[in-house]
C-alpha cells in the first residue's frame, strides 16, 4: 500500500473521507494535507463522529472535523528517542515530513520497528575463496540458508529498521547478485549498485558513492549473519556523538590454570582460572557522512585502514560490544554452523523482539 493513500485534501468532503477510511484497512487514520502536500491535520472515525454529533453533516468539509495537532517527525532532524516515546505510546502511523512541512513518507509501526536515517553499504564483491567450490558458480552472498540467501537476511532485517536506501557493491560474478533483486522488486525499497573494477578492500568502493542521501552510513559485509538491534546500535552512535562506531564481537578465552600477577618477581595479584575478555571486529560499522572524503579514491583500503587513520587524527572512534547472534561466514564450518543455527533462530520476526 502506498503511503498516499493515507492523505486527504482539505478540500475533501467528510463523505469522501469516510470512503477513504474504509479503504485504508485496520490503520484507520488519514493526514490532511494543502494543494502542496503540506501536513496540516489528520481525522480519524472518531473525529468524524464527534463532529457528526455537533451536526456537522457529510457534505462539509473535513476542515471541520480534522484534528490540528497530528504527530509527526521531520526528515533527518528527528531524535530517536523522539521515536521509541511515540512507538511506546501505540501510535501506528508517523508521518515524515521535509524542512517545508511536505509529508515525504509515512512509516508504519505494524510493518517496521523504526526509521532510522541511514544509508547502507552491503560489501558483496568478494570472491569468497574459502568457500569454493561452492563459490565457483555463486557468488557468496547468495549462497542459501534455508530457502533465502544469506545477503536477504541482510536486507530484510535492515528493511524492519526502516531503512530504504541502499548500495550494493559488487565485482566478483556480480551480475548473479544484480538479477537477484531485479527478480525481488521490493517495493518501496531504492538499491543501487557499485561496480569495483578491482578489489577494493572492505570500505574502499565507498569512496565511489558520491550521492548519499543521509548523514550517517552503515556499512555491513555481506557475509555477516546476525540479529543485531540496528535501533540501538544507532542509538548509541548517536548519544556518544562519535565519528566511527564498529560492532565488536566478544571472546572469552578461559585459562585452566591459577595465573599470577608479577612485577620483579614480586605476585601481586592471584587469580584462579580466570576468564579474559576480548573484542574482536564484526565487520559492522556506523560512520559520519562528513568523514568519509578520507578515503582514498578508487583504492584498496580496508575499514580497519580507516580506523586507524582515526586514530591518528584523534577522531572519536567507538565499539559496541553485542551479544546478540552473529556469525562471519568465512568458512565451509561457519557456513554449516549457520545452517544449523538457522534452525533454532527467527532474524526476521522482530515482531517478538524487545525493542
Amino acid at each position: 500500500m502506498s503511503y498516499k493513500q493515507h492523505l486527504i485534501n482539505i478540500n475533501s468532503t467528510i463523505k469522501h473521507c469516510l470512503k477513504s477510511l474504509g479503504e485504508v484497512g485496520i490503520d484507520t487514520i488519514l493526514f490532511v494535507v494543502n494543494e502542496n502536500s503540506q501536513l496540516i491535520g489528520c481525522v480519524t472515525d472518531g473525529d468524524i463522529r464527534r463532529g457528526l454529533l455537533r451536526n456537522i453533516t457529510i457534505e462539509d468539509s473535513v476542515s471541520k472535523v480534522l484534528n490540528p495537532k497530528p504527530k509527526f517527525l521531520r526528515e533527518e532532524c528527528y531524535d530517536i528517542k523522539d521515536l521509541k516515546k511515540l512507538r511506546n505510546k501505540n501510535y501506528k502511523l508517523i508521518p515524515i515530513l521535509d524542512k517545508n512541512d511536505v509529508i515525504k513518507k509515512v512509516i508504519n509501526f505494524r510493518s517496521i520497528l523504526s526509521y532510522l536515517p541511514v544509508d547502507v553499504v552491503i560489501m558483496a564483491g568478494g570472491l569468497g575463496s574459502r568457500l569454493k567450490p561452492l563459490t565457483d558458480n555463486t557468488p557468496k552472498p547468495l549462497l542459501k540458508i534455508g530457502s533465502k540467501s544469506i545477503i536477504d537476511y541482510n536486507i530484510d532485517r535492515l528493511i524492519k529498521f526502516g531503512i530504504d536506501d541502499f548500495w550494493i557493491t559488487v565485482n566478483y560474478l556480480g551480475d548473479q547478485i544484480k538479477d537477484h533483486f531485479k527478480k525481488r522488486k521490493l517495493r518501496n525499497i531504492k538499491i543501487n549498485f557499485v561496480d569495483e573494477d578491482s578489489p577494493l578492500g572492505t570500505l574502499g568502493a565507498v569512496s565511489k558513492i558520491n550521492n548519499f542521501k543521509h548523514n550517517y552510513i552503515l556499512v555491513i559485509n555481506s557475509d555477516v549473519l546476525t540479529n543485531l538491534n540496528y535501533e540501538n546500535f544507532f542509538q548509541d552512535f548517536k548519544e556518544k556523538n562519535a565519528e566511527m562506531s564498529v560492532v565488536s564481537i566478544p571472546y572469552d578465552v578461559k585459562i585452566p590454570y591459577a595465573v599470577m600477577e608479577t612485577k620483579n618477581n614480586e605476585v601481586f595479584s592471584f587469580l584462579e582460572k580466570p576468564t579474559y575478555t576480548y573484542y574482536s571486529n564484526g565487520g559492522i560499522y556506523l560512520i559520519k557522512k562528513s568523514i568519509l572524503n578520507k578515503i582514498p579514491k578508487n583504492k584498496f583500503y580496508n575499514a580497519t585502514d580507516f580506523m586507524s587513520l582515526l586514530l591518528k587524527e584523534k577522531l572519536k572512534l567507538i565499539s559496541y560490544p553485542i551479544r546478540n547472534y552473529w556469525t562471519d561466514i568465512g568458512k565451509h564450518d561457519d557456513y554449516a554452523k549457520a545452517k544449523v543455527d538457522f534452525k533454532s533462530l527467527n532474524f526476521n520476526n522482530l515482531e517478538e523482539e524487545n525493542i
